[in-house]
Formats: structure tokens, sequence, C-alpha cells
């Protein structure tokens, strides 16, 4: 079966910035699980898995433009040290703040007496990136998986307590990985 819009795939990846080493892997844990064509990862690895089937292996080159965007000015901030739990800052740190619209990966550019500065645009954005991929399984989705947006059970959203009580908004893997879509625009 091959990957298309509305079919779940399962794969393993590594992935890296373009010519570097790799940042982060799938091996060793269970395959990444996604909804096809519901943007549950960055567009231009979704685009490039269309039409692959299970046992396929492939490497993509995916330009920042694709990934997680171009860095953007003017995303920065100036954010009460004390929102940071006294945590031991320095620049060029990655942190993860709790904001009104829920956690955000911020970038610490400087650390003052009260005050830090932070950048808010997506530590992987501006990067051109490399991704090594394995499809294990391809299957059709679920109706529920369908009308959830993301894939349900193994390597999916896990429901806790009387289905459904997820939300349609929520992606496959929030916070598991480089390649799931986060857009950090405020």
């Amino acid at each position: 079966m091959k990957i298309e819009k509305d079919r779940v795939v399962l794969f393993h990846y590594a992935v890296s910035e373009q010519g570097q080493e790799v940042l982060e892997s799938s091996e060793g844990r269970e395959p990444l699980a996604i909804l096809s064509g519901h943007g549950n990862i960055i567009p231009g690895l979704e685009k490039a898995m269309e039409g692959h089937e299970a046992g396929d292996k492939f490497g993509v080159d995916v330009a920042a433009a694709d990934a997680y965007g171009e860095k953007r000015e003017g995303l920065g901030q100036r954010v009460p040290k004390k929102h940071f739990g006294g945590q031991r800052l320095e620049p060029g740190m990655q942190v993860v703040l709790q904001t009104n619209f829920g956690p955000r990966a911020v970038t610490i550019e400087k650390v003052g007496m009260s005050v830090v500065d932070v950048d808010l645009n997506h530590p992987m954005a501006g990067k051109d990136l490399h991704f090594d991929v394995e499809i294990v399984d391809v299957r059709e989705a679920s109706a529920v998986e369908l009308e959830h947006g993301h894939v349900h059970g193994e390597g999916g959203h896990q429901h806790r307590g009387p289905m459904p009580a997820c939300t349609k908004e929520r992606p496959a893997f929030a916070g598991r990985s480089f390649i799931t879509v986060v857009r950090w625009i405020s």
C-alpha cells in the first residue's frame, strides 16, 4: 500500500542539519505514526513520503522553508526571570516556557538581573534538514482517526478514559520529535 492522504504511516527516521551529525533519531524507540496529509509532520518530509510503501528506505533534504520556516526577525521578547523557575540560564540554551497558549520552546539570548531576552523562533527555523527514513507500515486510517486528524492506538495518540478524549488540534507526537509540526508564530 502506497502512502497517500488519509493513510496511517509508521516510520523510523534520523534527522540532521544538512552535512552535519544526526540531531535526533527514532532508533531504539517505537516507529512514529502519522496520518498522512493532515499536517502531523513538517510539510517537506510529508511530501517526500508520498508514494512510498512499507520497506522503503530513503534520504531526503528538506529546505528550511518546507521544514520549520525561515528564521524571522522581530520574534524576540523580554520575559521576567521569575517565569523560568530559578533555572540556571545561559545564552544559547533552549528551554520551555509555560504561556497562555501552552508550552513554548524558546532560545535564551541574554540573561539580565530580572529579565531574560528570548528568541521565539522554533529552534530549527532557518535550517535546511536531512532525513533518513524507513517506512515500517502503511494502513488505512479509521473513521475516528480521520475525524480527529491524527493516529490513535499504537504509535499514535493514546486516549485516557472513555473515547473520544482528544481534540482535533493535537498533533500525533506533540513535543516528541523535531519533525512534529509546531508553528512558532506569535
